[in-house]
Formats: structure tokens, sequence, C-alpha cells
């Protein structure tokens, strides 16, 4: 999984680790995650030409699954929107984490394994501000879409979950870019959106979960 250092993602390792899983962190900061060594993947998604041979490095023959909890995010207009920050937008969102699909499909096709996307709702239109934000997670949908329709044949599972706003630090550099206060309790919280993506992970093989919405409660809605 990405992202296991924070927010989401570190939420969902605590339920996975507790259970007996083994979590295998894909992070370009090993420090981090001491917890996971020497059974992690050292290699960054803005630079997805590093994917590949970290991979291989890992040697694993069959996977269970596979979360894509990672992301940045970089807010403005259109006329103030860098190509630098476009690139990195579209590069750690989106051709990341198809490299590193692609990287780890045979060991997914061998265990017929679930890929699930953490996708942001911001659609259908996107809003002013958001142009390549949505833009990486418009595409991120198109990638689990095509996938799910290339990969159902070998067996191989794919949801993407669409969160609202997560009491995360990605959600405080948003609010406080917004010149919100930021009110973590206001918001969905990390575990929660953890225990359905882990509820994703066991859907019984007769049932398939593609999309999943979830929104923030009346009471807790914020800005």
């Amino acid at each position: 999984m990405t992202g296991a250092s924070g927010g989401i993602g570190s939420a969902l390792v605590e339920l996975l680790r507790e259970r007996g899983d083994e979590v295998i962190p894909v992070t370009r900061q090993p420090e981090k995650l001491a917890w996971a060594a020497p059974r992690l993947v050292v290699a960054d998604l803005a630079r997805p030409e590093t994917i590949a041979a970290a991979v291989a490095a890992l040697g694993a023959a069959r996977l269970d699954g596979l979360v894509h909890c990672a992301g940045v995010i970089g807010l403005g207009s259109v006329a103030d929107t860098t190509a630098q920050s476009w690139a990195q937008q579209l590069t750690v969102n989106l051709a990341g984490p198809a490299e590193l699909t692609r990287a780890v499909l045979p060991a997914l096709r061998a265990g017929r394994g679930h890929v699930i996307f953490l996708n942001f709702w911001v659609g259908p239109l996107a809003k002013p501000g958001w142009s390549a934000y949505a833009a990486s997670k418009f595409g991120l949908r198109a990638l689990a879409d095509a996938l799910r329709g290339e990969e159902e044949r070998y067996g191989v599972t794919v949801s993407s979950i669409y969160p609202g706003c997560v009491a995360t630090e990605l959600q405080r550099s948003v609010r406080e870019g917004f010149g919100v206060a930021y009110e973590p309790e206001a918001y969905i919280q990390p575990a929660t959106v953890a225990r359905l993506i882990l509820t994703t992970l066991d859907m019984p093989s007769d049932a398939r979960l593609t999309d999943l919405t979830v929104g923030m409660a009346p009471a807790a809605r914020h800005g």
C-alpha cells in the first residue's frame, strides 16, 4: 500500500496489523516505517521510473491486495497553477499509481487480488481552483475503470472509494489555504475510511463493490 505513514493509510495499517495481515508499504521515506523493514518497497511515486525495479527487488510472487492511499494536492486557478504543480499532481496522483499497479499485476493475478484506489469526490464538474487536482483524480477513476475491465478475466477486483472531507494533514493544508479554520472533529475520521477500505477488501467473491462514495454526516459538514 501507499500512504502508510499518515492519515487514512496509517489507520488502515493499524487495522490490518491488528488482525495479523502482512502490510508491505511503498514509501520514499523508509525511516518512517521501520516496523515494516525489510518488507517494504522504497520508491517515489513522483518518479515512476523507480517503481518497477523496487517492486522486483521485493520478490513478492503473490499479493492479496494493493491499496493506493498516497496523494498530493495543490489548489489554485488555472492562471496561477504552474507547469511544475500540474506535473507533480498528475504524476503522484495518477502516473505513479498506474506504474505501481502495472509492476505488481503479476502478483495480484496470482493472488486473485483486490486493487483499491482512494479517490476524492470533486465532481461531476471541477470547481474553480481545483483544476489540476481534479484532473488527476478524474484520471484515477478512468484508470480504475479500465483496469477493472481488463483484469476481470484474471480474477483481479478493482474498487474506487470516494471519501468526502477527511481529518488529515492534507485536509488541514486545504482549509488553511482557503483561510478556513481547521477543526478535525468536523470531518470524517481517518479510522472510519480505513474500516470501509477493510470492508471492501473483505468483500465475498460473489459480490463486487466498484464505487463507494462516502459523505460527511449532516452534523459534521463544515466549510
